[in-house]
């Protein structure tokens, strides 16, 4: 059962508003990718701390009107790719914004005074939650959905946070922590559920924890009180926006369970589709086919 602990409201608001004292200050700058119908900006914004959070901004080329807006977050050790990867959701007709996560990926998004690893990213300063890595992390999310606000190109009055993985998770934050968002798409999200997938699955890279557990058993309370701050049930308790969750039963890196229990503590409209012969992908294309349809209905809604 994820613990709560009596000052996670405090944590997180005071944690948003000093990221939002700095102020948001946006630079885009046109990428020729030799696209004909999509156009493709490189992005930078101040997430926590101030620091400089890369981005891509995709927008359907041509389209006059300000586009509903899609804030796409990524999966464990993967950054923002290449500027043509990910034409889905601008290919769609969405204003596409995909967040650099920082220190993971090639896109340059370093995490000051932390650097860069190959791995590690779930056990980065987990021994304090002002220290976490996905504090920051979570804190950059937020910025995100501030930053694509603010850009011409889109209404800032539709906007939607989705991922996969640590992405998922990574969406629920921004979707809870975030302002005003219209709805939060997470696929087999990460981050779920610390205590039961712990105990459920020793794949990475949940399988961090008990690697440093194992080593130094005496840890073990601060860790998991450090881990229910952003544990994405706690967050899911204070959820506003309507949500689309999706697993496949067969996953051994998310458990099933992990994301029913973010589901089933989810305080707002919430919705689950099972894929019962899929892994991780949960459901893969044919999940993103249905992504869409959801983006459909949300975004039309008045």
């Amino acid at each position: 059962m994820t613990a709560e602990p009596h000052d996670f409201d405090e944590f997180w608001q005071s944690t948003i508003a000093e990221a939002r004292a700095v102020p948001m200050a946006v630079t885009l700058a046109p990428v020729d990718c030799g696209l004909e119908t999509v156009d493709v900006f490189d992005v930078t914004y101040p997430g926590y701390g101030g620091h400089p959070i890369r981005a891509w901004l995709r927008v359907p080329r041509g389209r006059r009107e300000p586009r509903p807006a899609v804030v796409h977050f990524t999966g464990y050790g993967a950054g923002r790719g290449a500027p043509i990867d990910d034409l889905l959701f601008a290919s769609a007709g969405y204003a596409h914004l995909v967040m650099d996560t920082r220190g993971q990926g090639d896109g340059g998004t370093e995490d000051p005074g932390h650097g860069f690893a190959p791995s590690g990213y779930l056990a980065r300063g987990v021994l304090d939650p002002h220290e976490y890595y996905y504090r920051r992390v979570f804190t950059d999310a937020v910025r995100a959905i501030d930053a694509v606000r603010s850009l011409d190109p889109v209404d800032p009055l539709r906007v939607a946070a989705v991922g996969n993985s640590q992405g998922a998770g990574i969406a629920i934050a921004a979707g809870v922590l975030g302002t005003d968002i219209r709805a939060v798409l997470a696929q087999a999200p990460l981050l779920s559920d610390f205590p039961r997938a712990l105990a459920a699955t020793d794949r990475y890279p949940y399988r961090e924890i008990p690697d440093l557990l194992s080593r130094a058993r005496h840890l073990e309370t601060a860790v998991l009180r450090t881990l229910s701050y952003f544990d994405t049930v706690n967050l899911a308790r204070r959820a506003t926006a309507p949500a689309w969750f999706s697993i496949g039963e067969l996953d051994d890196i998310t458990p099933a369970s992990t994301v029913r229990a973010v589901h089933d503590a989810w305080a707002a409209e919430r919705h689950i589709v099972t894929w019962p012969h899929n892994g991780h992908d949960a459901g893969g294309s044919e999940d993103l086919a249905g992504a869409l349809r959801v983006l459909r209905r949300v975004f039309d809604r008045p």
